[in-house]
């Protein structure tokens, strides 16, 4: 993760410091020597952090304890320097275009240092903690009528290894989930963040999910070995431990496959595919035997880790979905006036959308992150009630 984006990274650690230097610190009187030193120190070591993580075979620290410490480095020293830059150059900017004296951008850019420090240390610390549950109603007339007020309770994006030993949040959402008594749990994904072992301290914690029907899963990205420099073997087995333990905390872990869910004589069928995400992404998902079988006047419940399956696959497909849940985007894991970076990623990224033909999607937030930050997008457990339509 931080070797590709390390030039960005390096860029928005040194280049701040280079614009002070010359615009205002190279004149100062005492800016020298030891001075000089002390001002290009904090920049230097963390320019110095960022390429000694870049350096490792794999996508990211094994400890979440360094990726947290480099994030709430990157909110105190960092962050604050780059929006002041940034306030400070647009104000110069406008000076030279007003033949102003009074650079207005310095006081703004104080202002939003100040804020952006702050949103960083919220987000890498309580940001992380707490659950929310979303309830969402879900109206189809191809849904049986025995399955009228049925409850689908929803998480995704778990990351365990953010976590590294701390149980505490994982505990939390667990009883959140059990204590909305849902008739069926699903999970669509990512639930480790590079390997299998992460799981381990989680697996009685997570086995204590409970619902009439079951709790179904399906693979997300980071659950494929993709994210650490091993050879085929090790590849190999550490994609079926983590089949392996999803099995072994009761859960029914769907790869392409499909399940009917009964109630009297009326069934809906629950589907899941293995991911589909685009490049570099894996691209396993087979929605020809994930569907296979099953009839055009089925319902169906799509589980797919990552929603951009849902116009480029799913929709395509016939028989298709009638619901799809996916997760993946984790809200952009930051929200400010409803704004989200990932409305810019992706076309469908939280909530539900429609495509005006009795198809939908419902994309959830999600629980936690590789990077262990969130702010103004609190973890989510949804809770799904479906109907039949009220015409």
């Amino acid at each position: 993760m931080i070797a590709r984006i390390l030039l960005l990274l390096l860029a928005v650690i040194l280049l701040p410091d280079v614009y002070f230097h010359y615009r205002y610190l190279r004149r100062k009187r005492w800016y020298h020597s030891f001075a000089v030193l002390l001002w290009w120190l904090p920049a230097v070591a963390m320019a110095v952090f960022a390429l000694t993580l870049s350096a490792g075979d794999d996508f990211a620290p094994h400890d979440a304890v360094i990726l947290r410490g480099f994030l709430l480095l990157m909110g105190i020293l960092v962050v604050p320097k780059v929006l002041y830059a940034i306030c400070s150059f647009i104000g110069f900017l406008f000076c030279r275009m007003t033949r102003s004296h009074r650079n207005w951008g310095n006081l703004v850019g104080f202002l939003a240092a100040i804020a952006g420090m702050l949103v960083m240390i919220y987000g890498s610390t309580l940001g992380m903690n707490g659950i929310r549950v979303n309830e969402v109603s879900y109206a189809s007339p191809s849904l049986p009528k025995a399955f009228e007020g049925y409850r689908i309770a929803l998480f995704s994006d778990l990351h365990l290894g953010t976590y590294g030993q701390d149980t505490q949040q994982v505990e939390k959402m667990v009883a959140t989930v059990n204590d909305l008594k849902p008739d069926m749990i699903c999970f669509v994904g990512d639930l480790q963040n590079m390997q299998p072992t992460e799981l381990d301290i989680f697996q009685s914690v997570l086995s204590r999910l409970q619902a009439p029907d079951g709790v179904f899963s399906v693979l997300g990205n980071h659950d494929y070995p993709v994210y650490i420099k091993a050879d085929f073997a090790t590849e190999a087995l550490n994609e079926n431990l983590i089949k392996s333990k999803q099995r072994s905390m009761g859960w029914r872990l769907l790869l392409n496959e499909r399940q009917a869910i009964k109630r009297g004589n009326d069934s809906i069928i629950v589907a899941g595919m293995e991911n589909m995400g685009k490049k570099p992404h894996p691209q396993k998902g087979d929605i020809e035997k994930a569907l296979e079988g099953v009839s055009s006047n089925a319902f169906v419940l799509m589980l797919q880790h990552d929603p951009s399956a849902w116009r480029n696959t799913i929709l395509t497909h016939e028989p298709t979905a009638q619901l799809t849940l996916s997760g993946h985007t984790h809200g952009g894991q930051f929200s400010l006036f409803g704004w989200s970076p990932a409305s810019i990623t992706h076309r469908e990224w939280r909530g539900m959308y429609d495509d005006g033909q009795g198809h939908s999607l419902f994309v959830t937030t999600g629980i936690g992150g590789l990077a262990p930050f969130r702010f103004g997008m609190k973890p989510e457990v949804v809770v799904l009630t479906l109907t039949a339509s009220q015409e």
